[in-house]
């Protein structure tokens, strides 16, 4: 960053992530604008909400188990910071993980997540069938083992949504409610207009590319569909904890909600900007939650939606400078909600003109070539 003084600053895009950063950089007293036609919509609000690094750790990723698990560290602080600033719920929620299989393929899977686990030094619980459903007896006889992740947590991403919307208009940001289609040094351009600024930050998501030459081929959308459940009166109630795993194969969650409500998810296809839910979408989730939660046919099915990930070719987000005056935070793919926390402590050292942590060094982008 430049010595100059900044008081100005864009954020583009109303996320989870340009949300916070809008909310936290206004707290700390820049002026702030946030561009966005309709916030908190997007991937952010079609998101799980789990906050599960180690559940999602996959060998070759160890430089994004870090980052994940920093910011799992920071989350209770931050939702407690949340809602005082908002004045409402976080949404977090404290409970864990259970990690299940249904057939040997699954549970050999879940054997190799354990293995790699313990060879970083991070350990989680081996639990039979049997000590599955003592924890959740909503599981179904199909689920022959798992694995307890009591450390990760999940929060109602719509909750969150609301409470950081609240706490930016507390805050002093100002709503720019337009379409951004350029960030340049000292300006965001948008339809038929611009906004002046000291630092503008791209946020924007899957739709962070064609905003800046530097990210035009490093984000890609992967579409992701999930279902809203809420349980009918006469129906079990909801596990207490997430719970996901592998399905034949097929990787799927289930994350509860505190109104009795269920979050089912996710497909994942490379399919450019599509965000139409298919019948095949449908099927796939509804099978492999019911395989693991029969109960779940007594629900009332609510919602059928899809968003678009943002992702990177290497899994991990985009937090740096592009050039003097326009930074990025985006890129962070199925991690928006867990990544939070880390990626708003980046972008507010960068404000104040400090190096961030080591960590977020690999997010630095530099490493694809090219001058930023």
């Amino acid at each position: 960053m430049s010595e100059q003084r900044i008081e100005h600053v864009a954020v583009v895009g109303g996320g989870v992530i340009g949300l916070s950063i809008a909310w936290r950089a206004a707290a700390a007293g820049y002026r702030v604008r946030l561009i966005d036609p309709e916030p908190a919509s997007g991937a952010s609000h079609v998101a799980g909400g789990m906050l599960a690094p180690l559940a999602e750790a996959w060998p070759g990723e160890e430089e994004l188990l870090e980052l994940g698990s920093t910011s799992l560290n920071r989350w209770p602080e931050f939702a407690d910071e949340l809602a005082r600033a908002a004045g409402r719920s976080s949404g977090l929620r404290r409970e864990g993980t259970l990690m299940v299989g249904v057939d040997t393929a699954d549970r050999a899977e879940l054997d190799n997540v354990a293995g790699h686990l313990s060879d970083l030094g991070r350990s989680v619980n081996r639990l039979t069938g049997r000590q599955v459903r003592k924890l959740e007896p909503s599981l179904g006889p199909a689920v022959r083992g798992g694995l307890d992740v009591p450390g990760d947590l999940a929060v109602d991403n719509r909750v969150a949504l609301d409470a950081l919307c609240a706490a930016a208009t507390a805050a002093g940001v100002e709503l720019v409610p337009a379409r951004a289609t350029r960030v340049r040094p000292g300006a965001v351009e948008l339809e038929g207009t611009t906004v002046d600024c000291d630092v503008a930050v791209i946020s924007a998501g899957a739709h962070s590319g064609p905003l800046h030459p530097a990210l035009g081929d490093r984000i890609r959308p992967v579409k992701g569909e999930i279902l809203r459940l809420c349980r009918r009166a006469t129906a079990l109630p909801p596990p207490t904890r997430t719970v996901r795993g592998p399905v034949h194969g097929r990787p799927a969650y289930l994350v509860p909600r505190d109104d009795g409500g269920l979050v089912l998810g996710a497909t994942q296809y490379e399919v450019g900007f599509d965000t139409e839910v298919t019948v095949g979408g449908v099927r796939d989730l509804l099978a492999d939650a019911e395989a693991v939660m029969p109960g779940i046919a007594e629900y009332q099915l609510v919602e059928a939606t899809a968003g678009l990930r943002p992702s990177t070719e290497d899994n991990l987000p985009i937090i740096g400078s592009l050039e003097p005056g326009v930074l990025a935070a985006t890129g962070h793919h199925r991690g928006g909600f867990l990544l939070t926390p880390v990626t708003v402590d980046a972008v507010l050292a960068m404000l104040r003109g400090e190096e961030p942590e080591p960590l977020i060094k690999a997010t630095d982008p530099s490493r694809f070539g090219g001058q930023q």
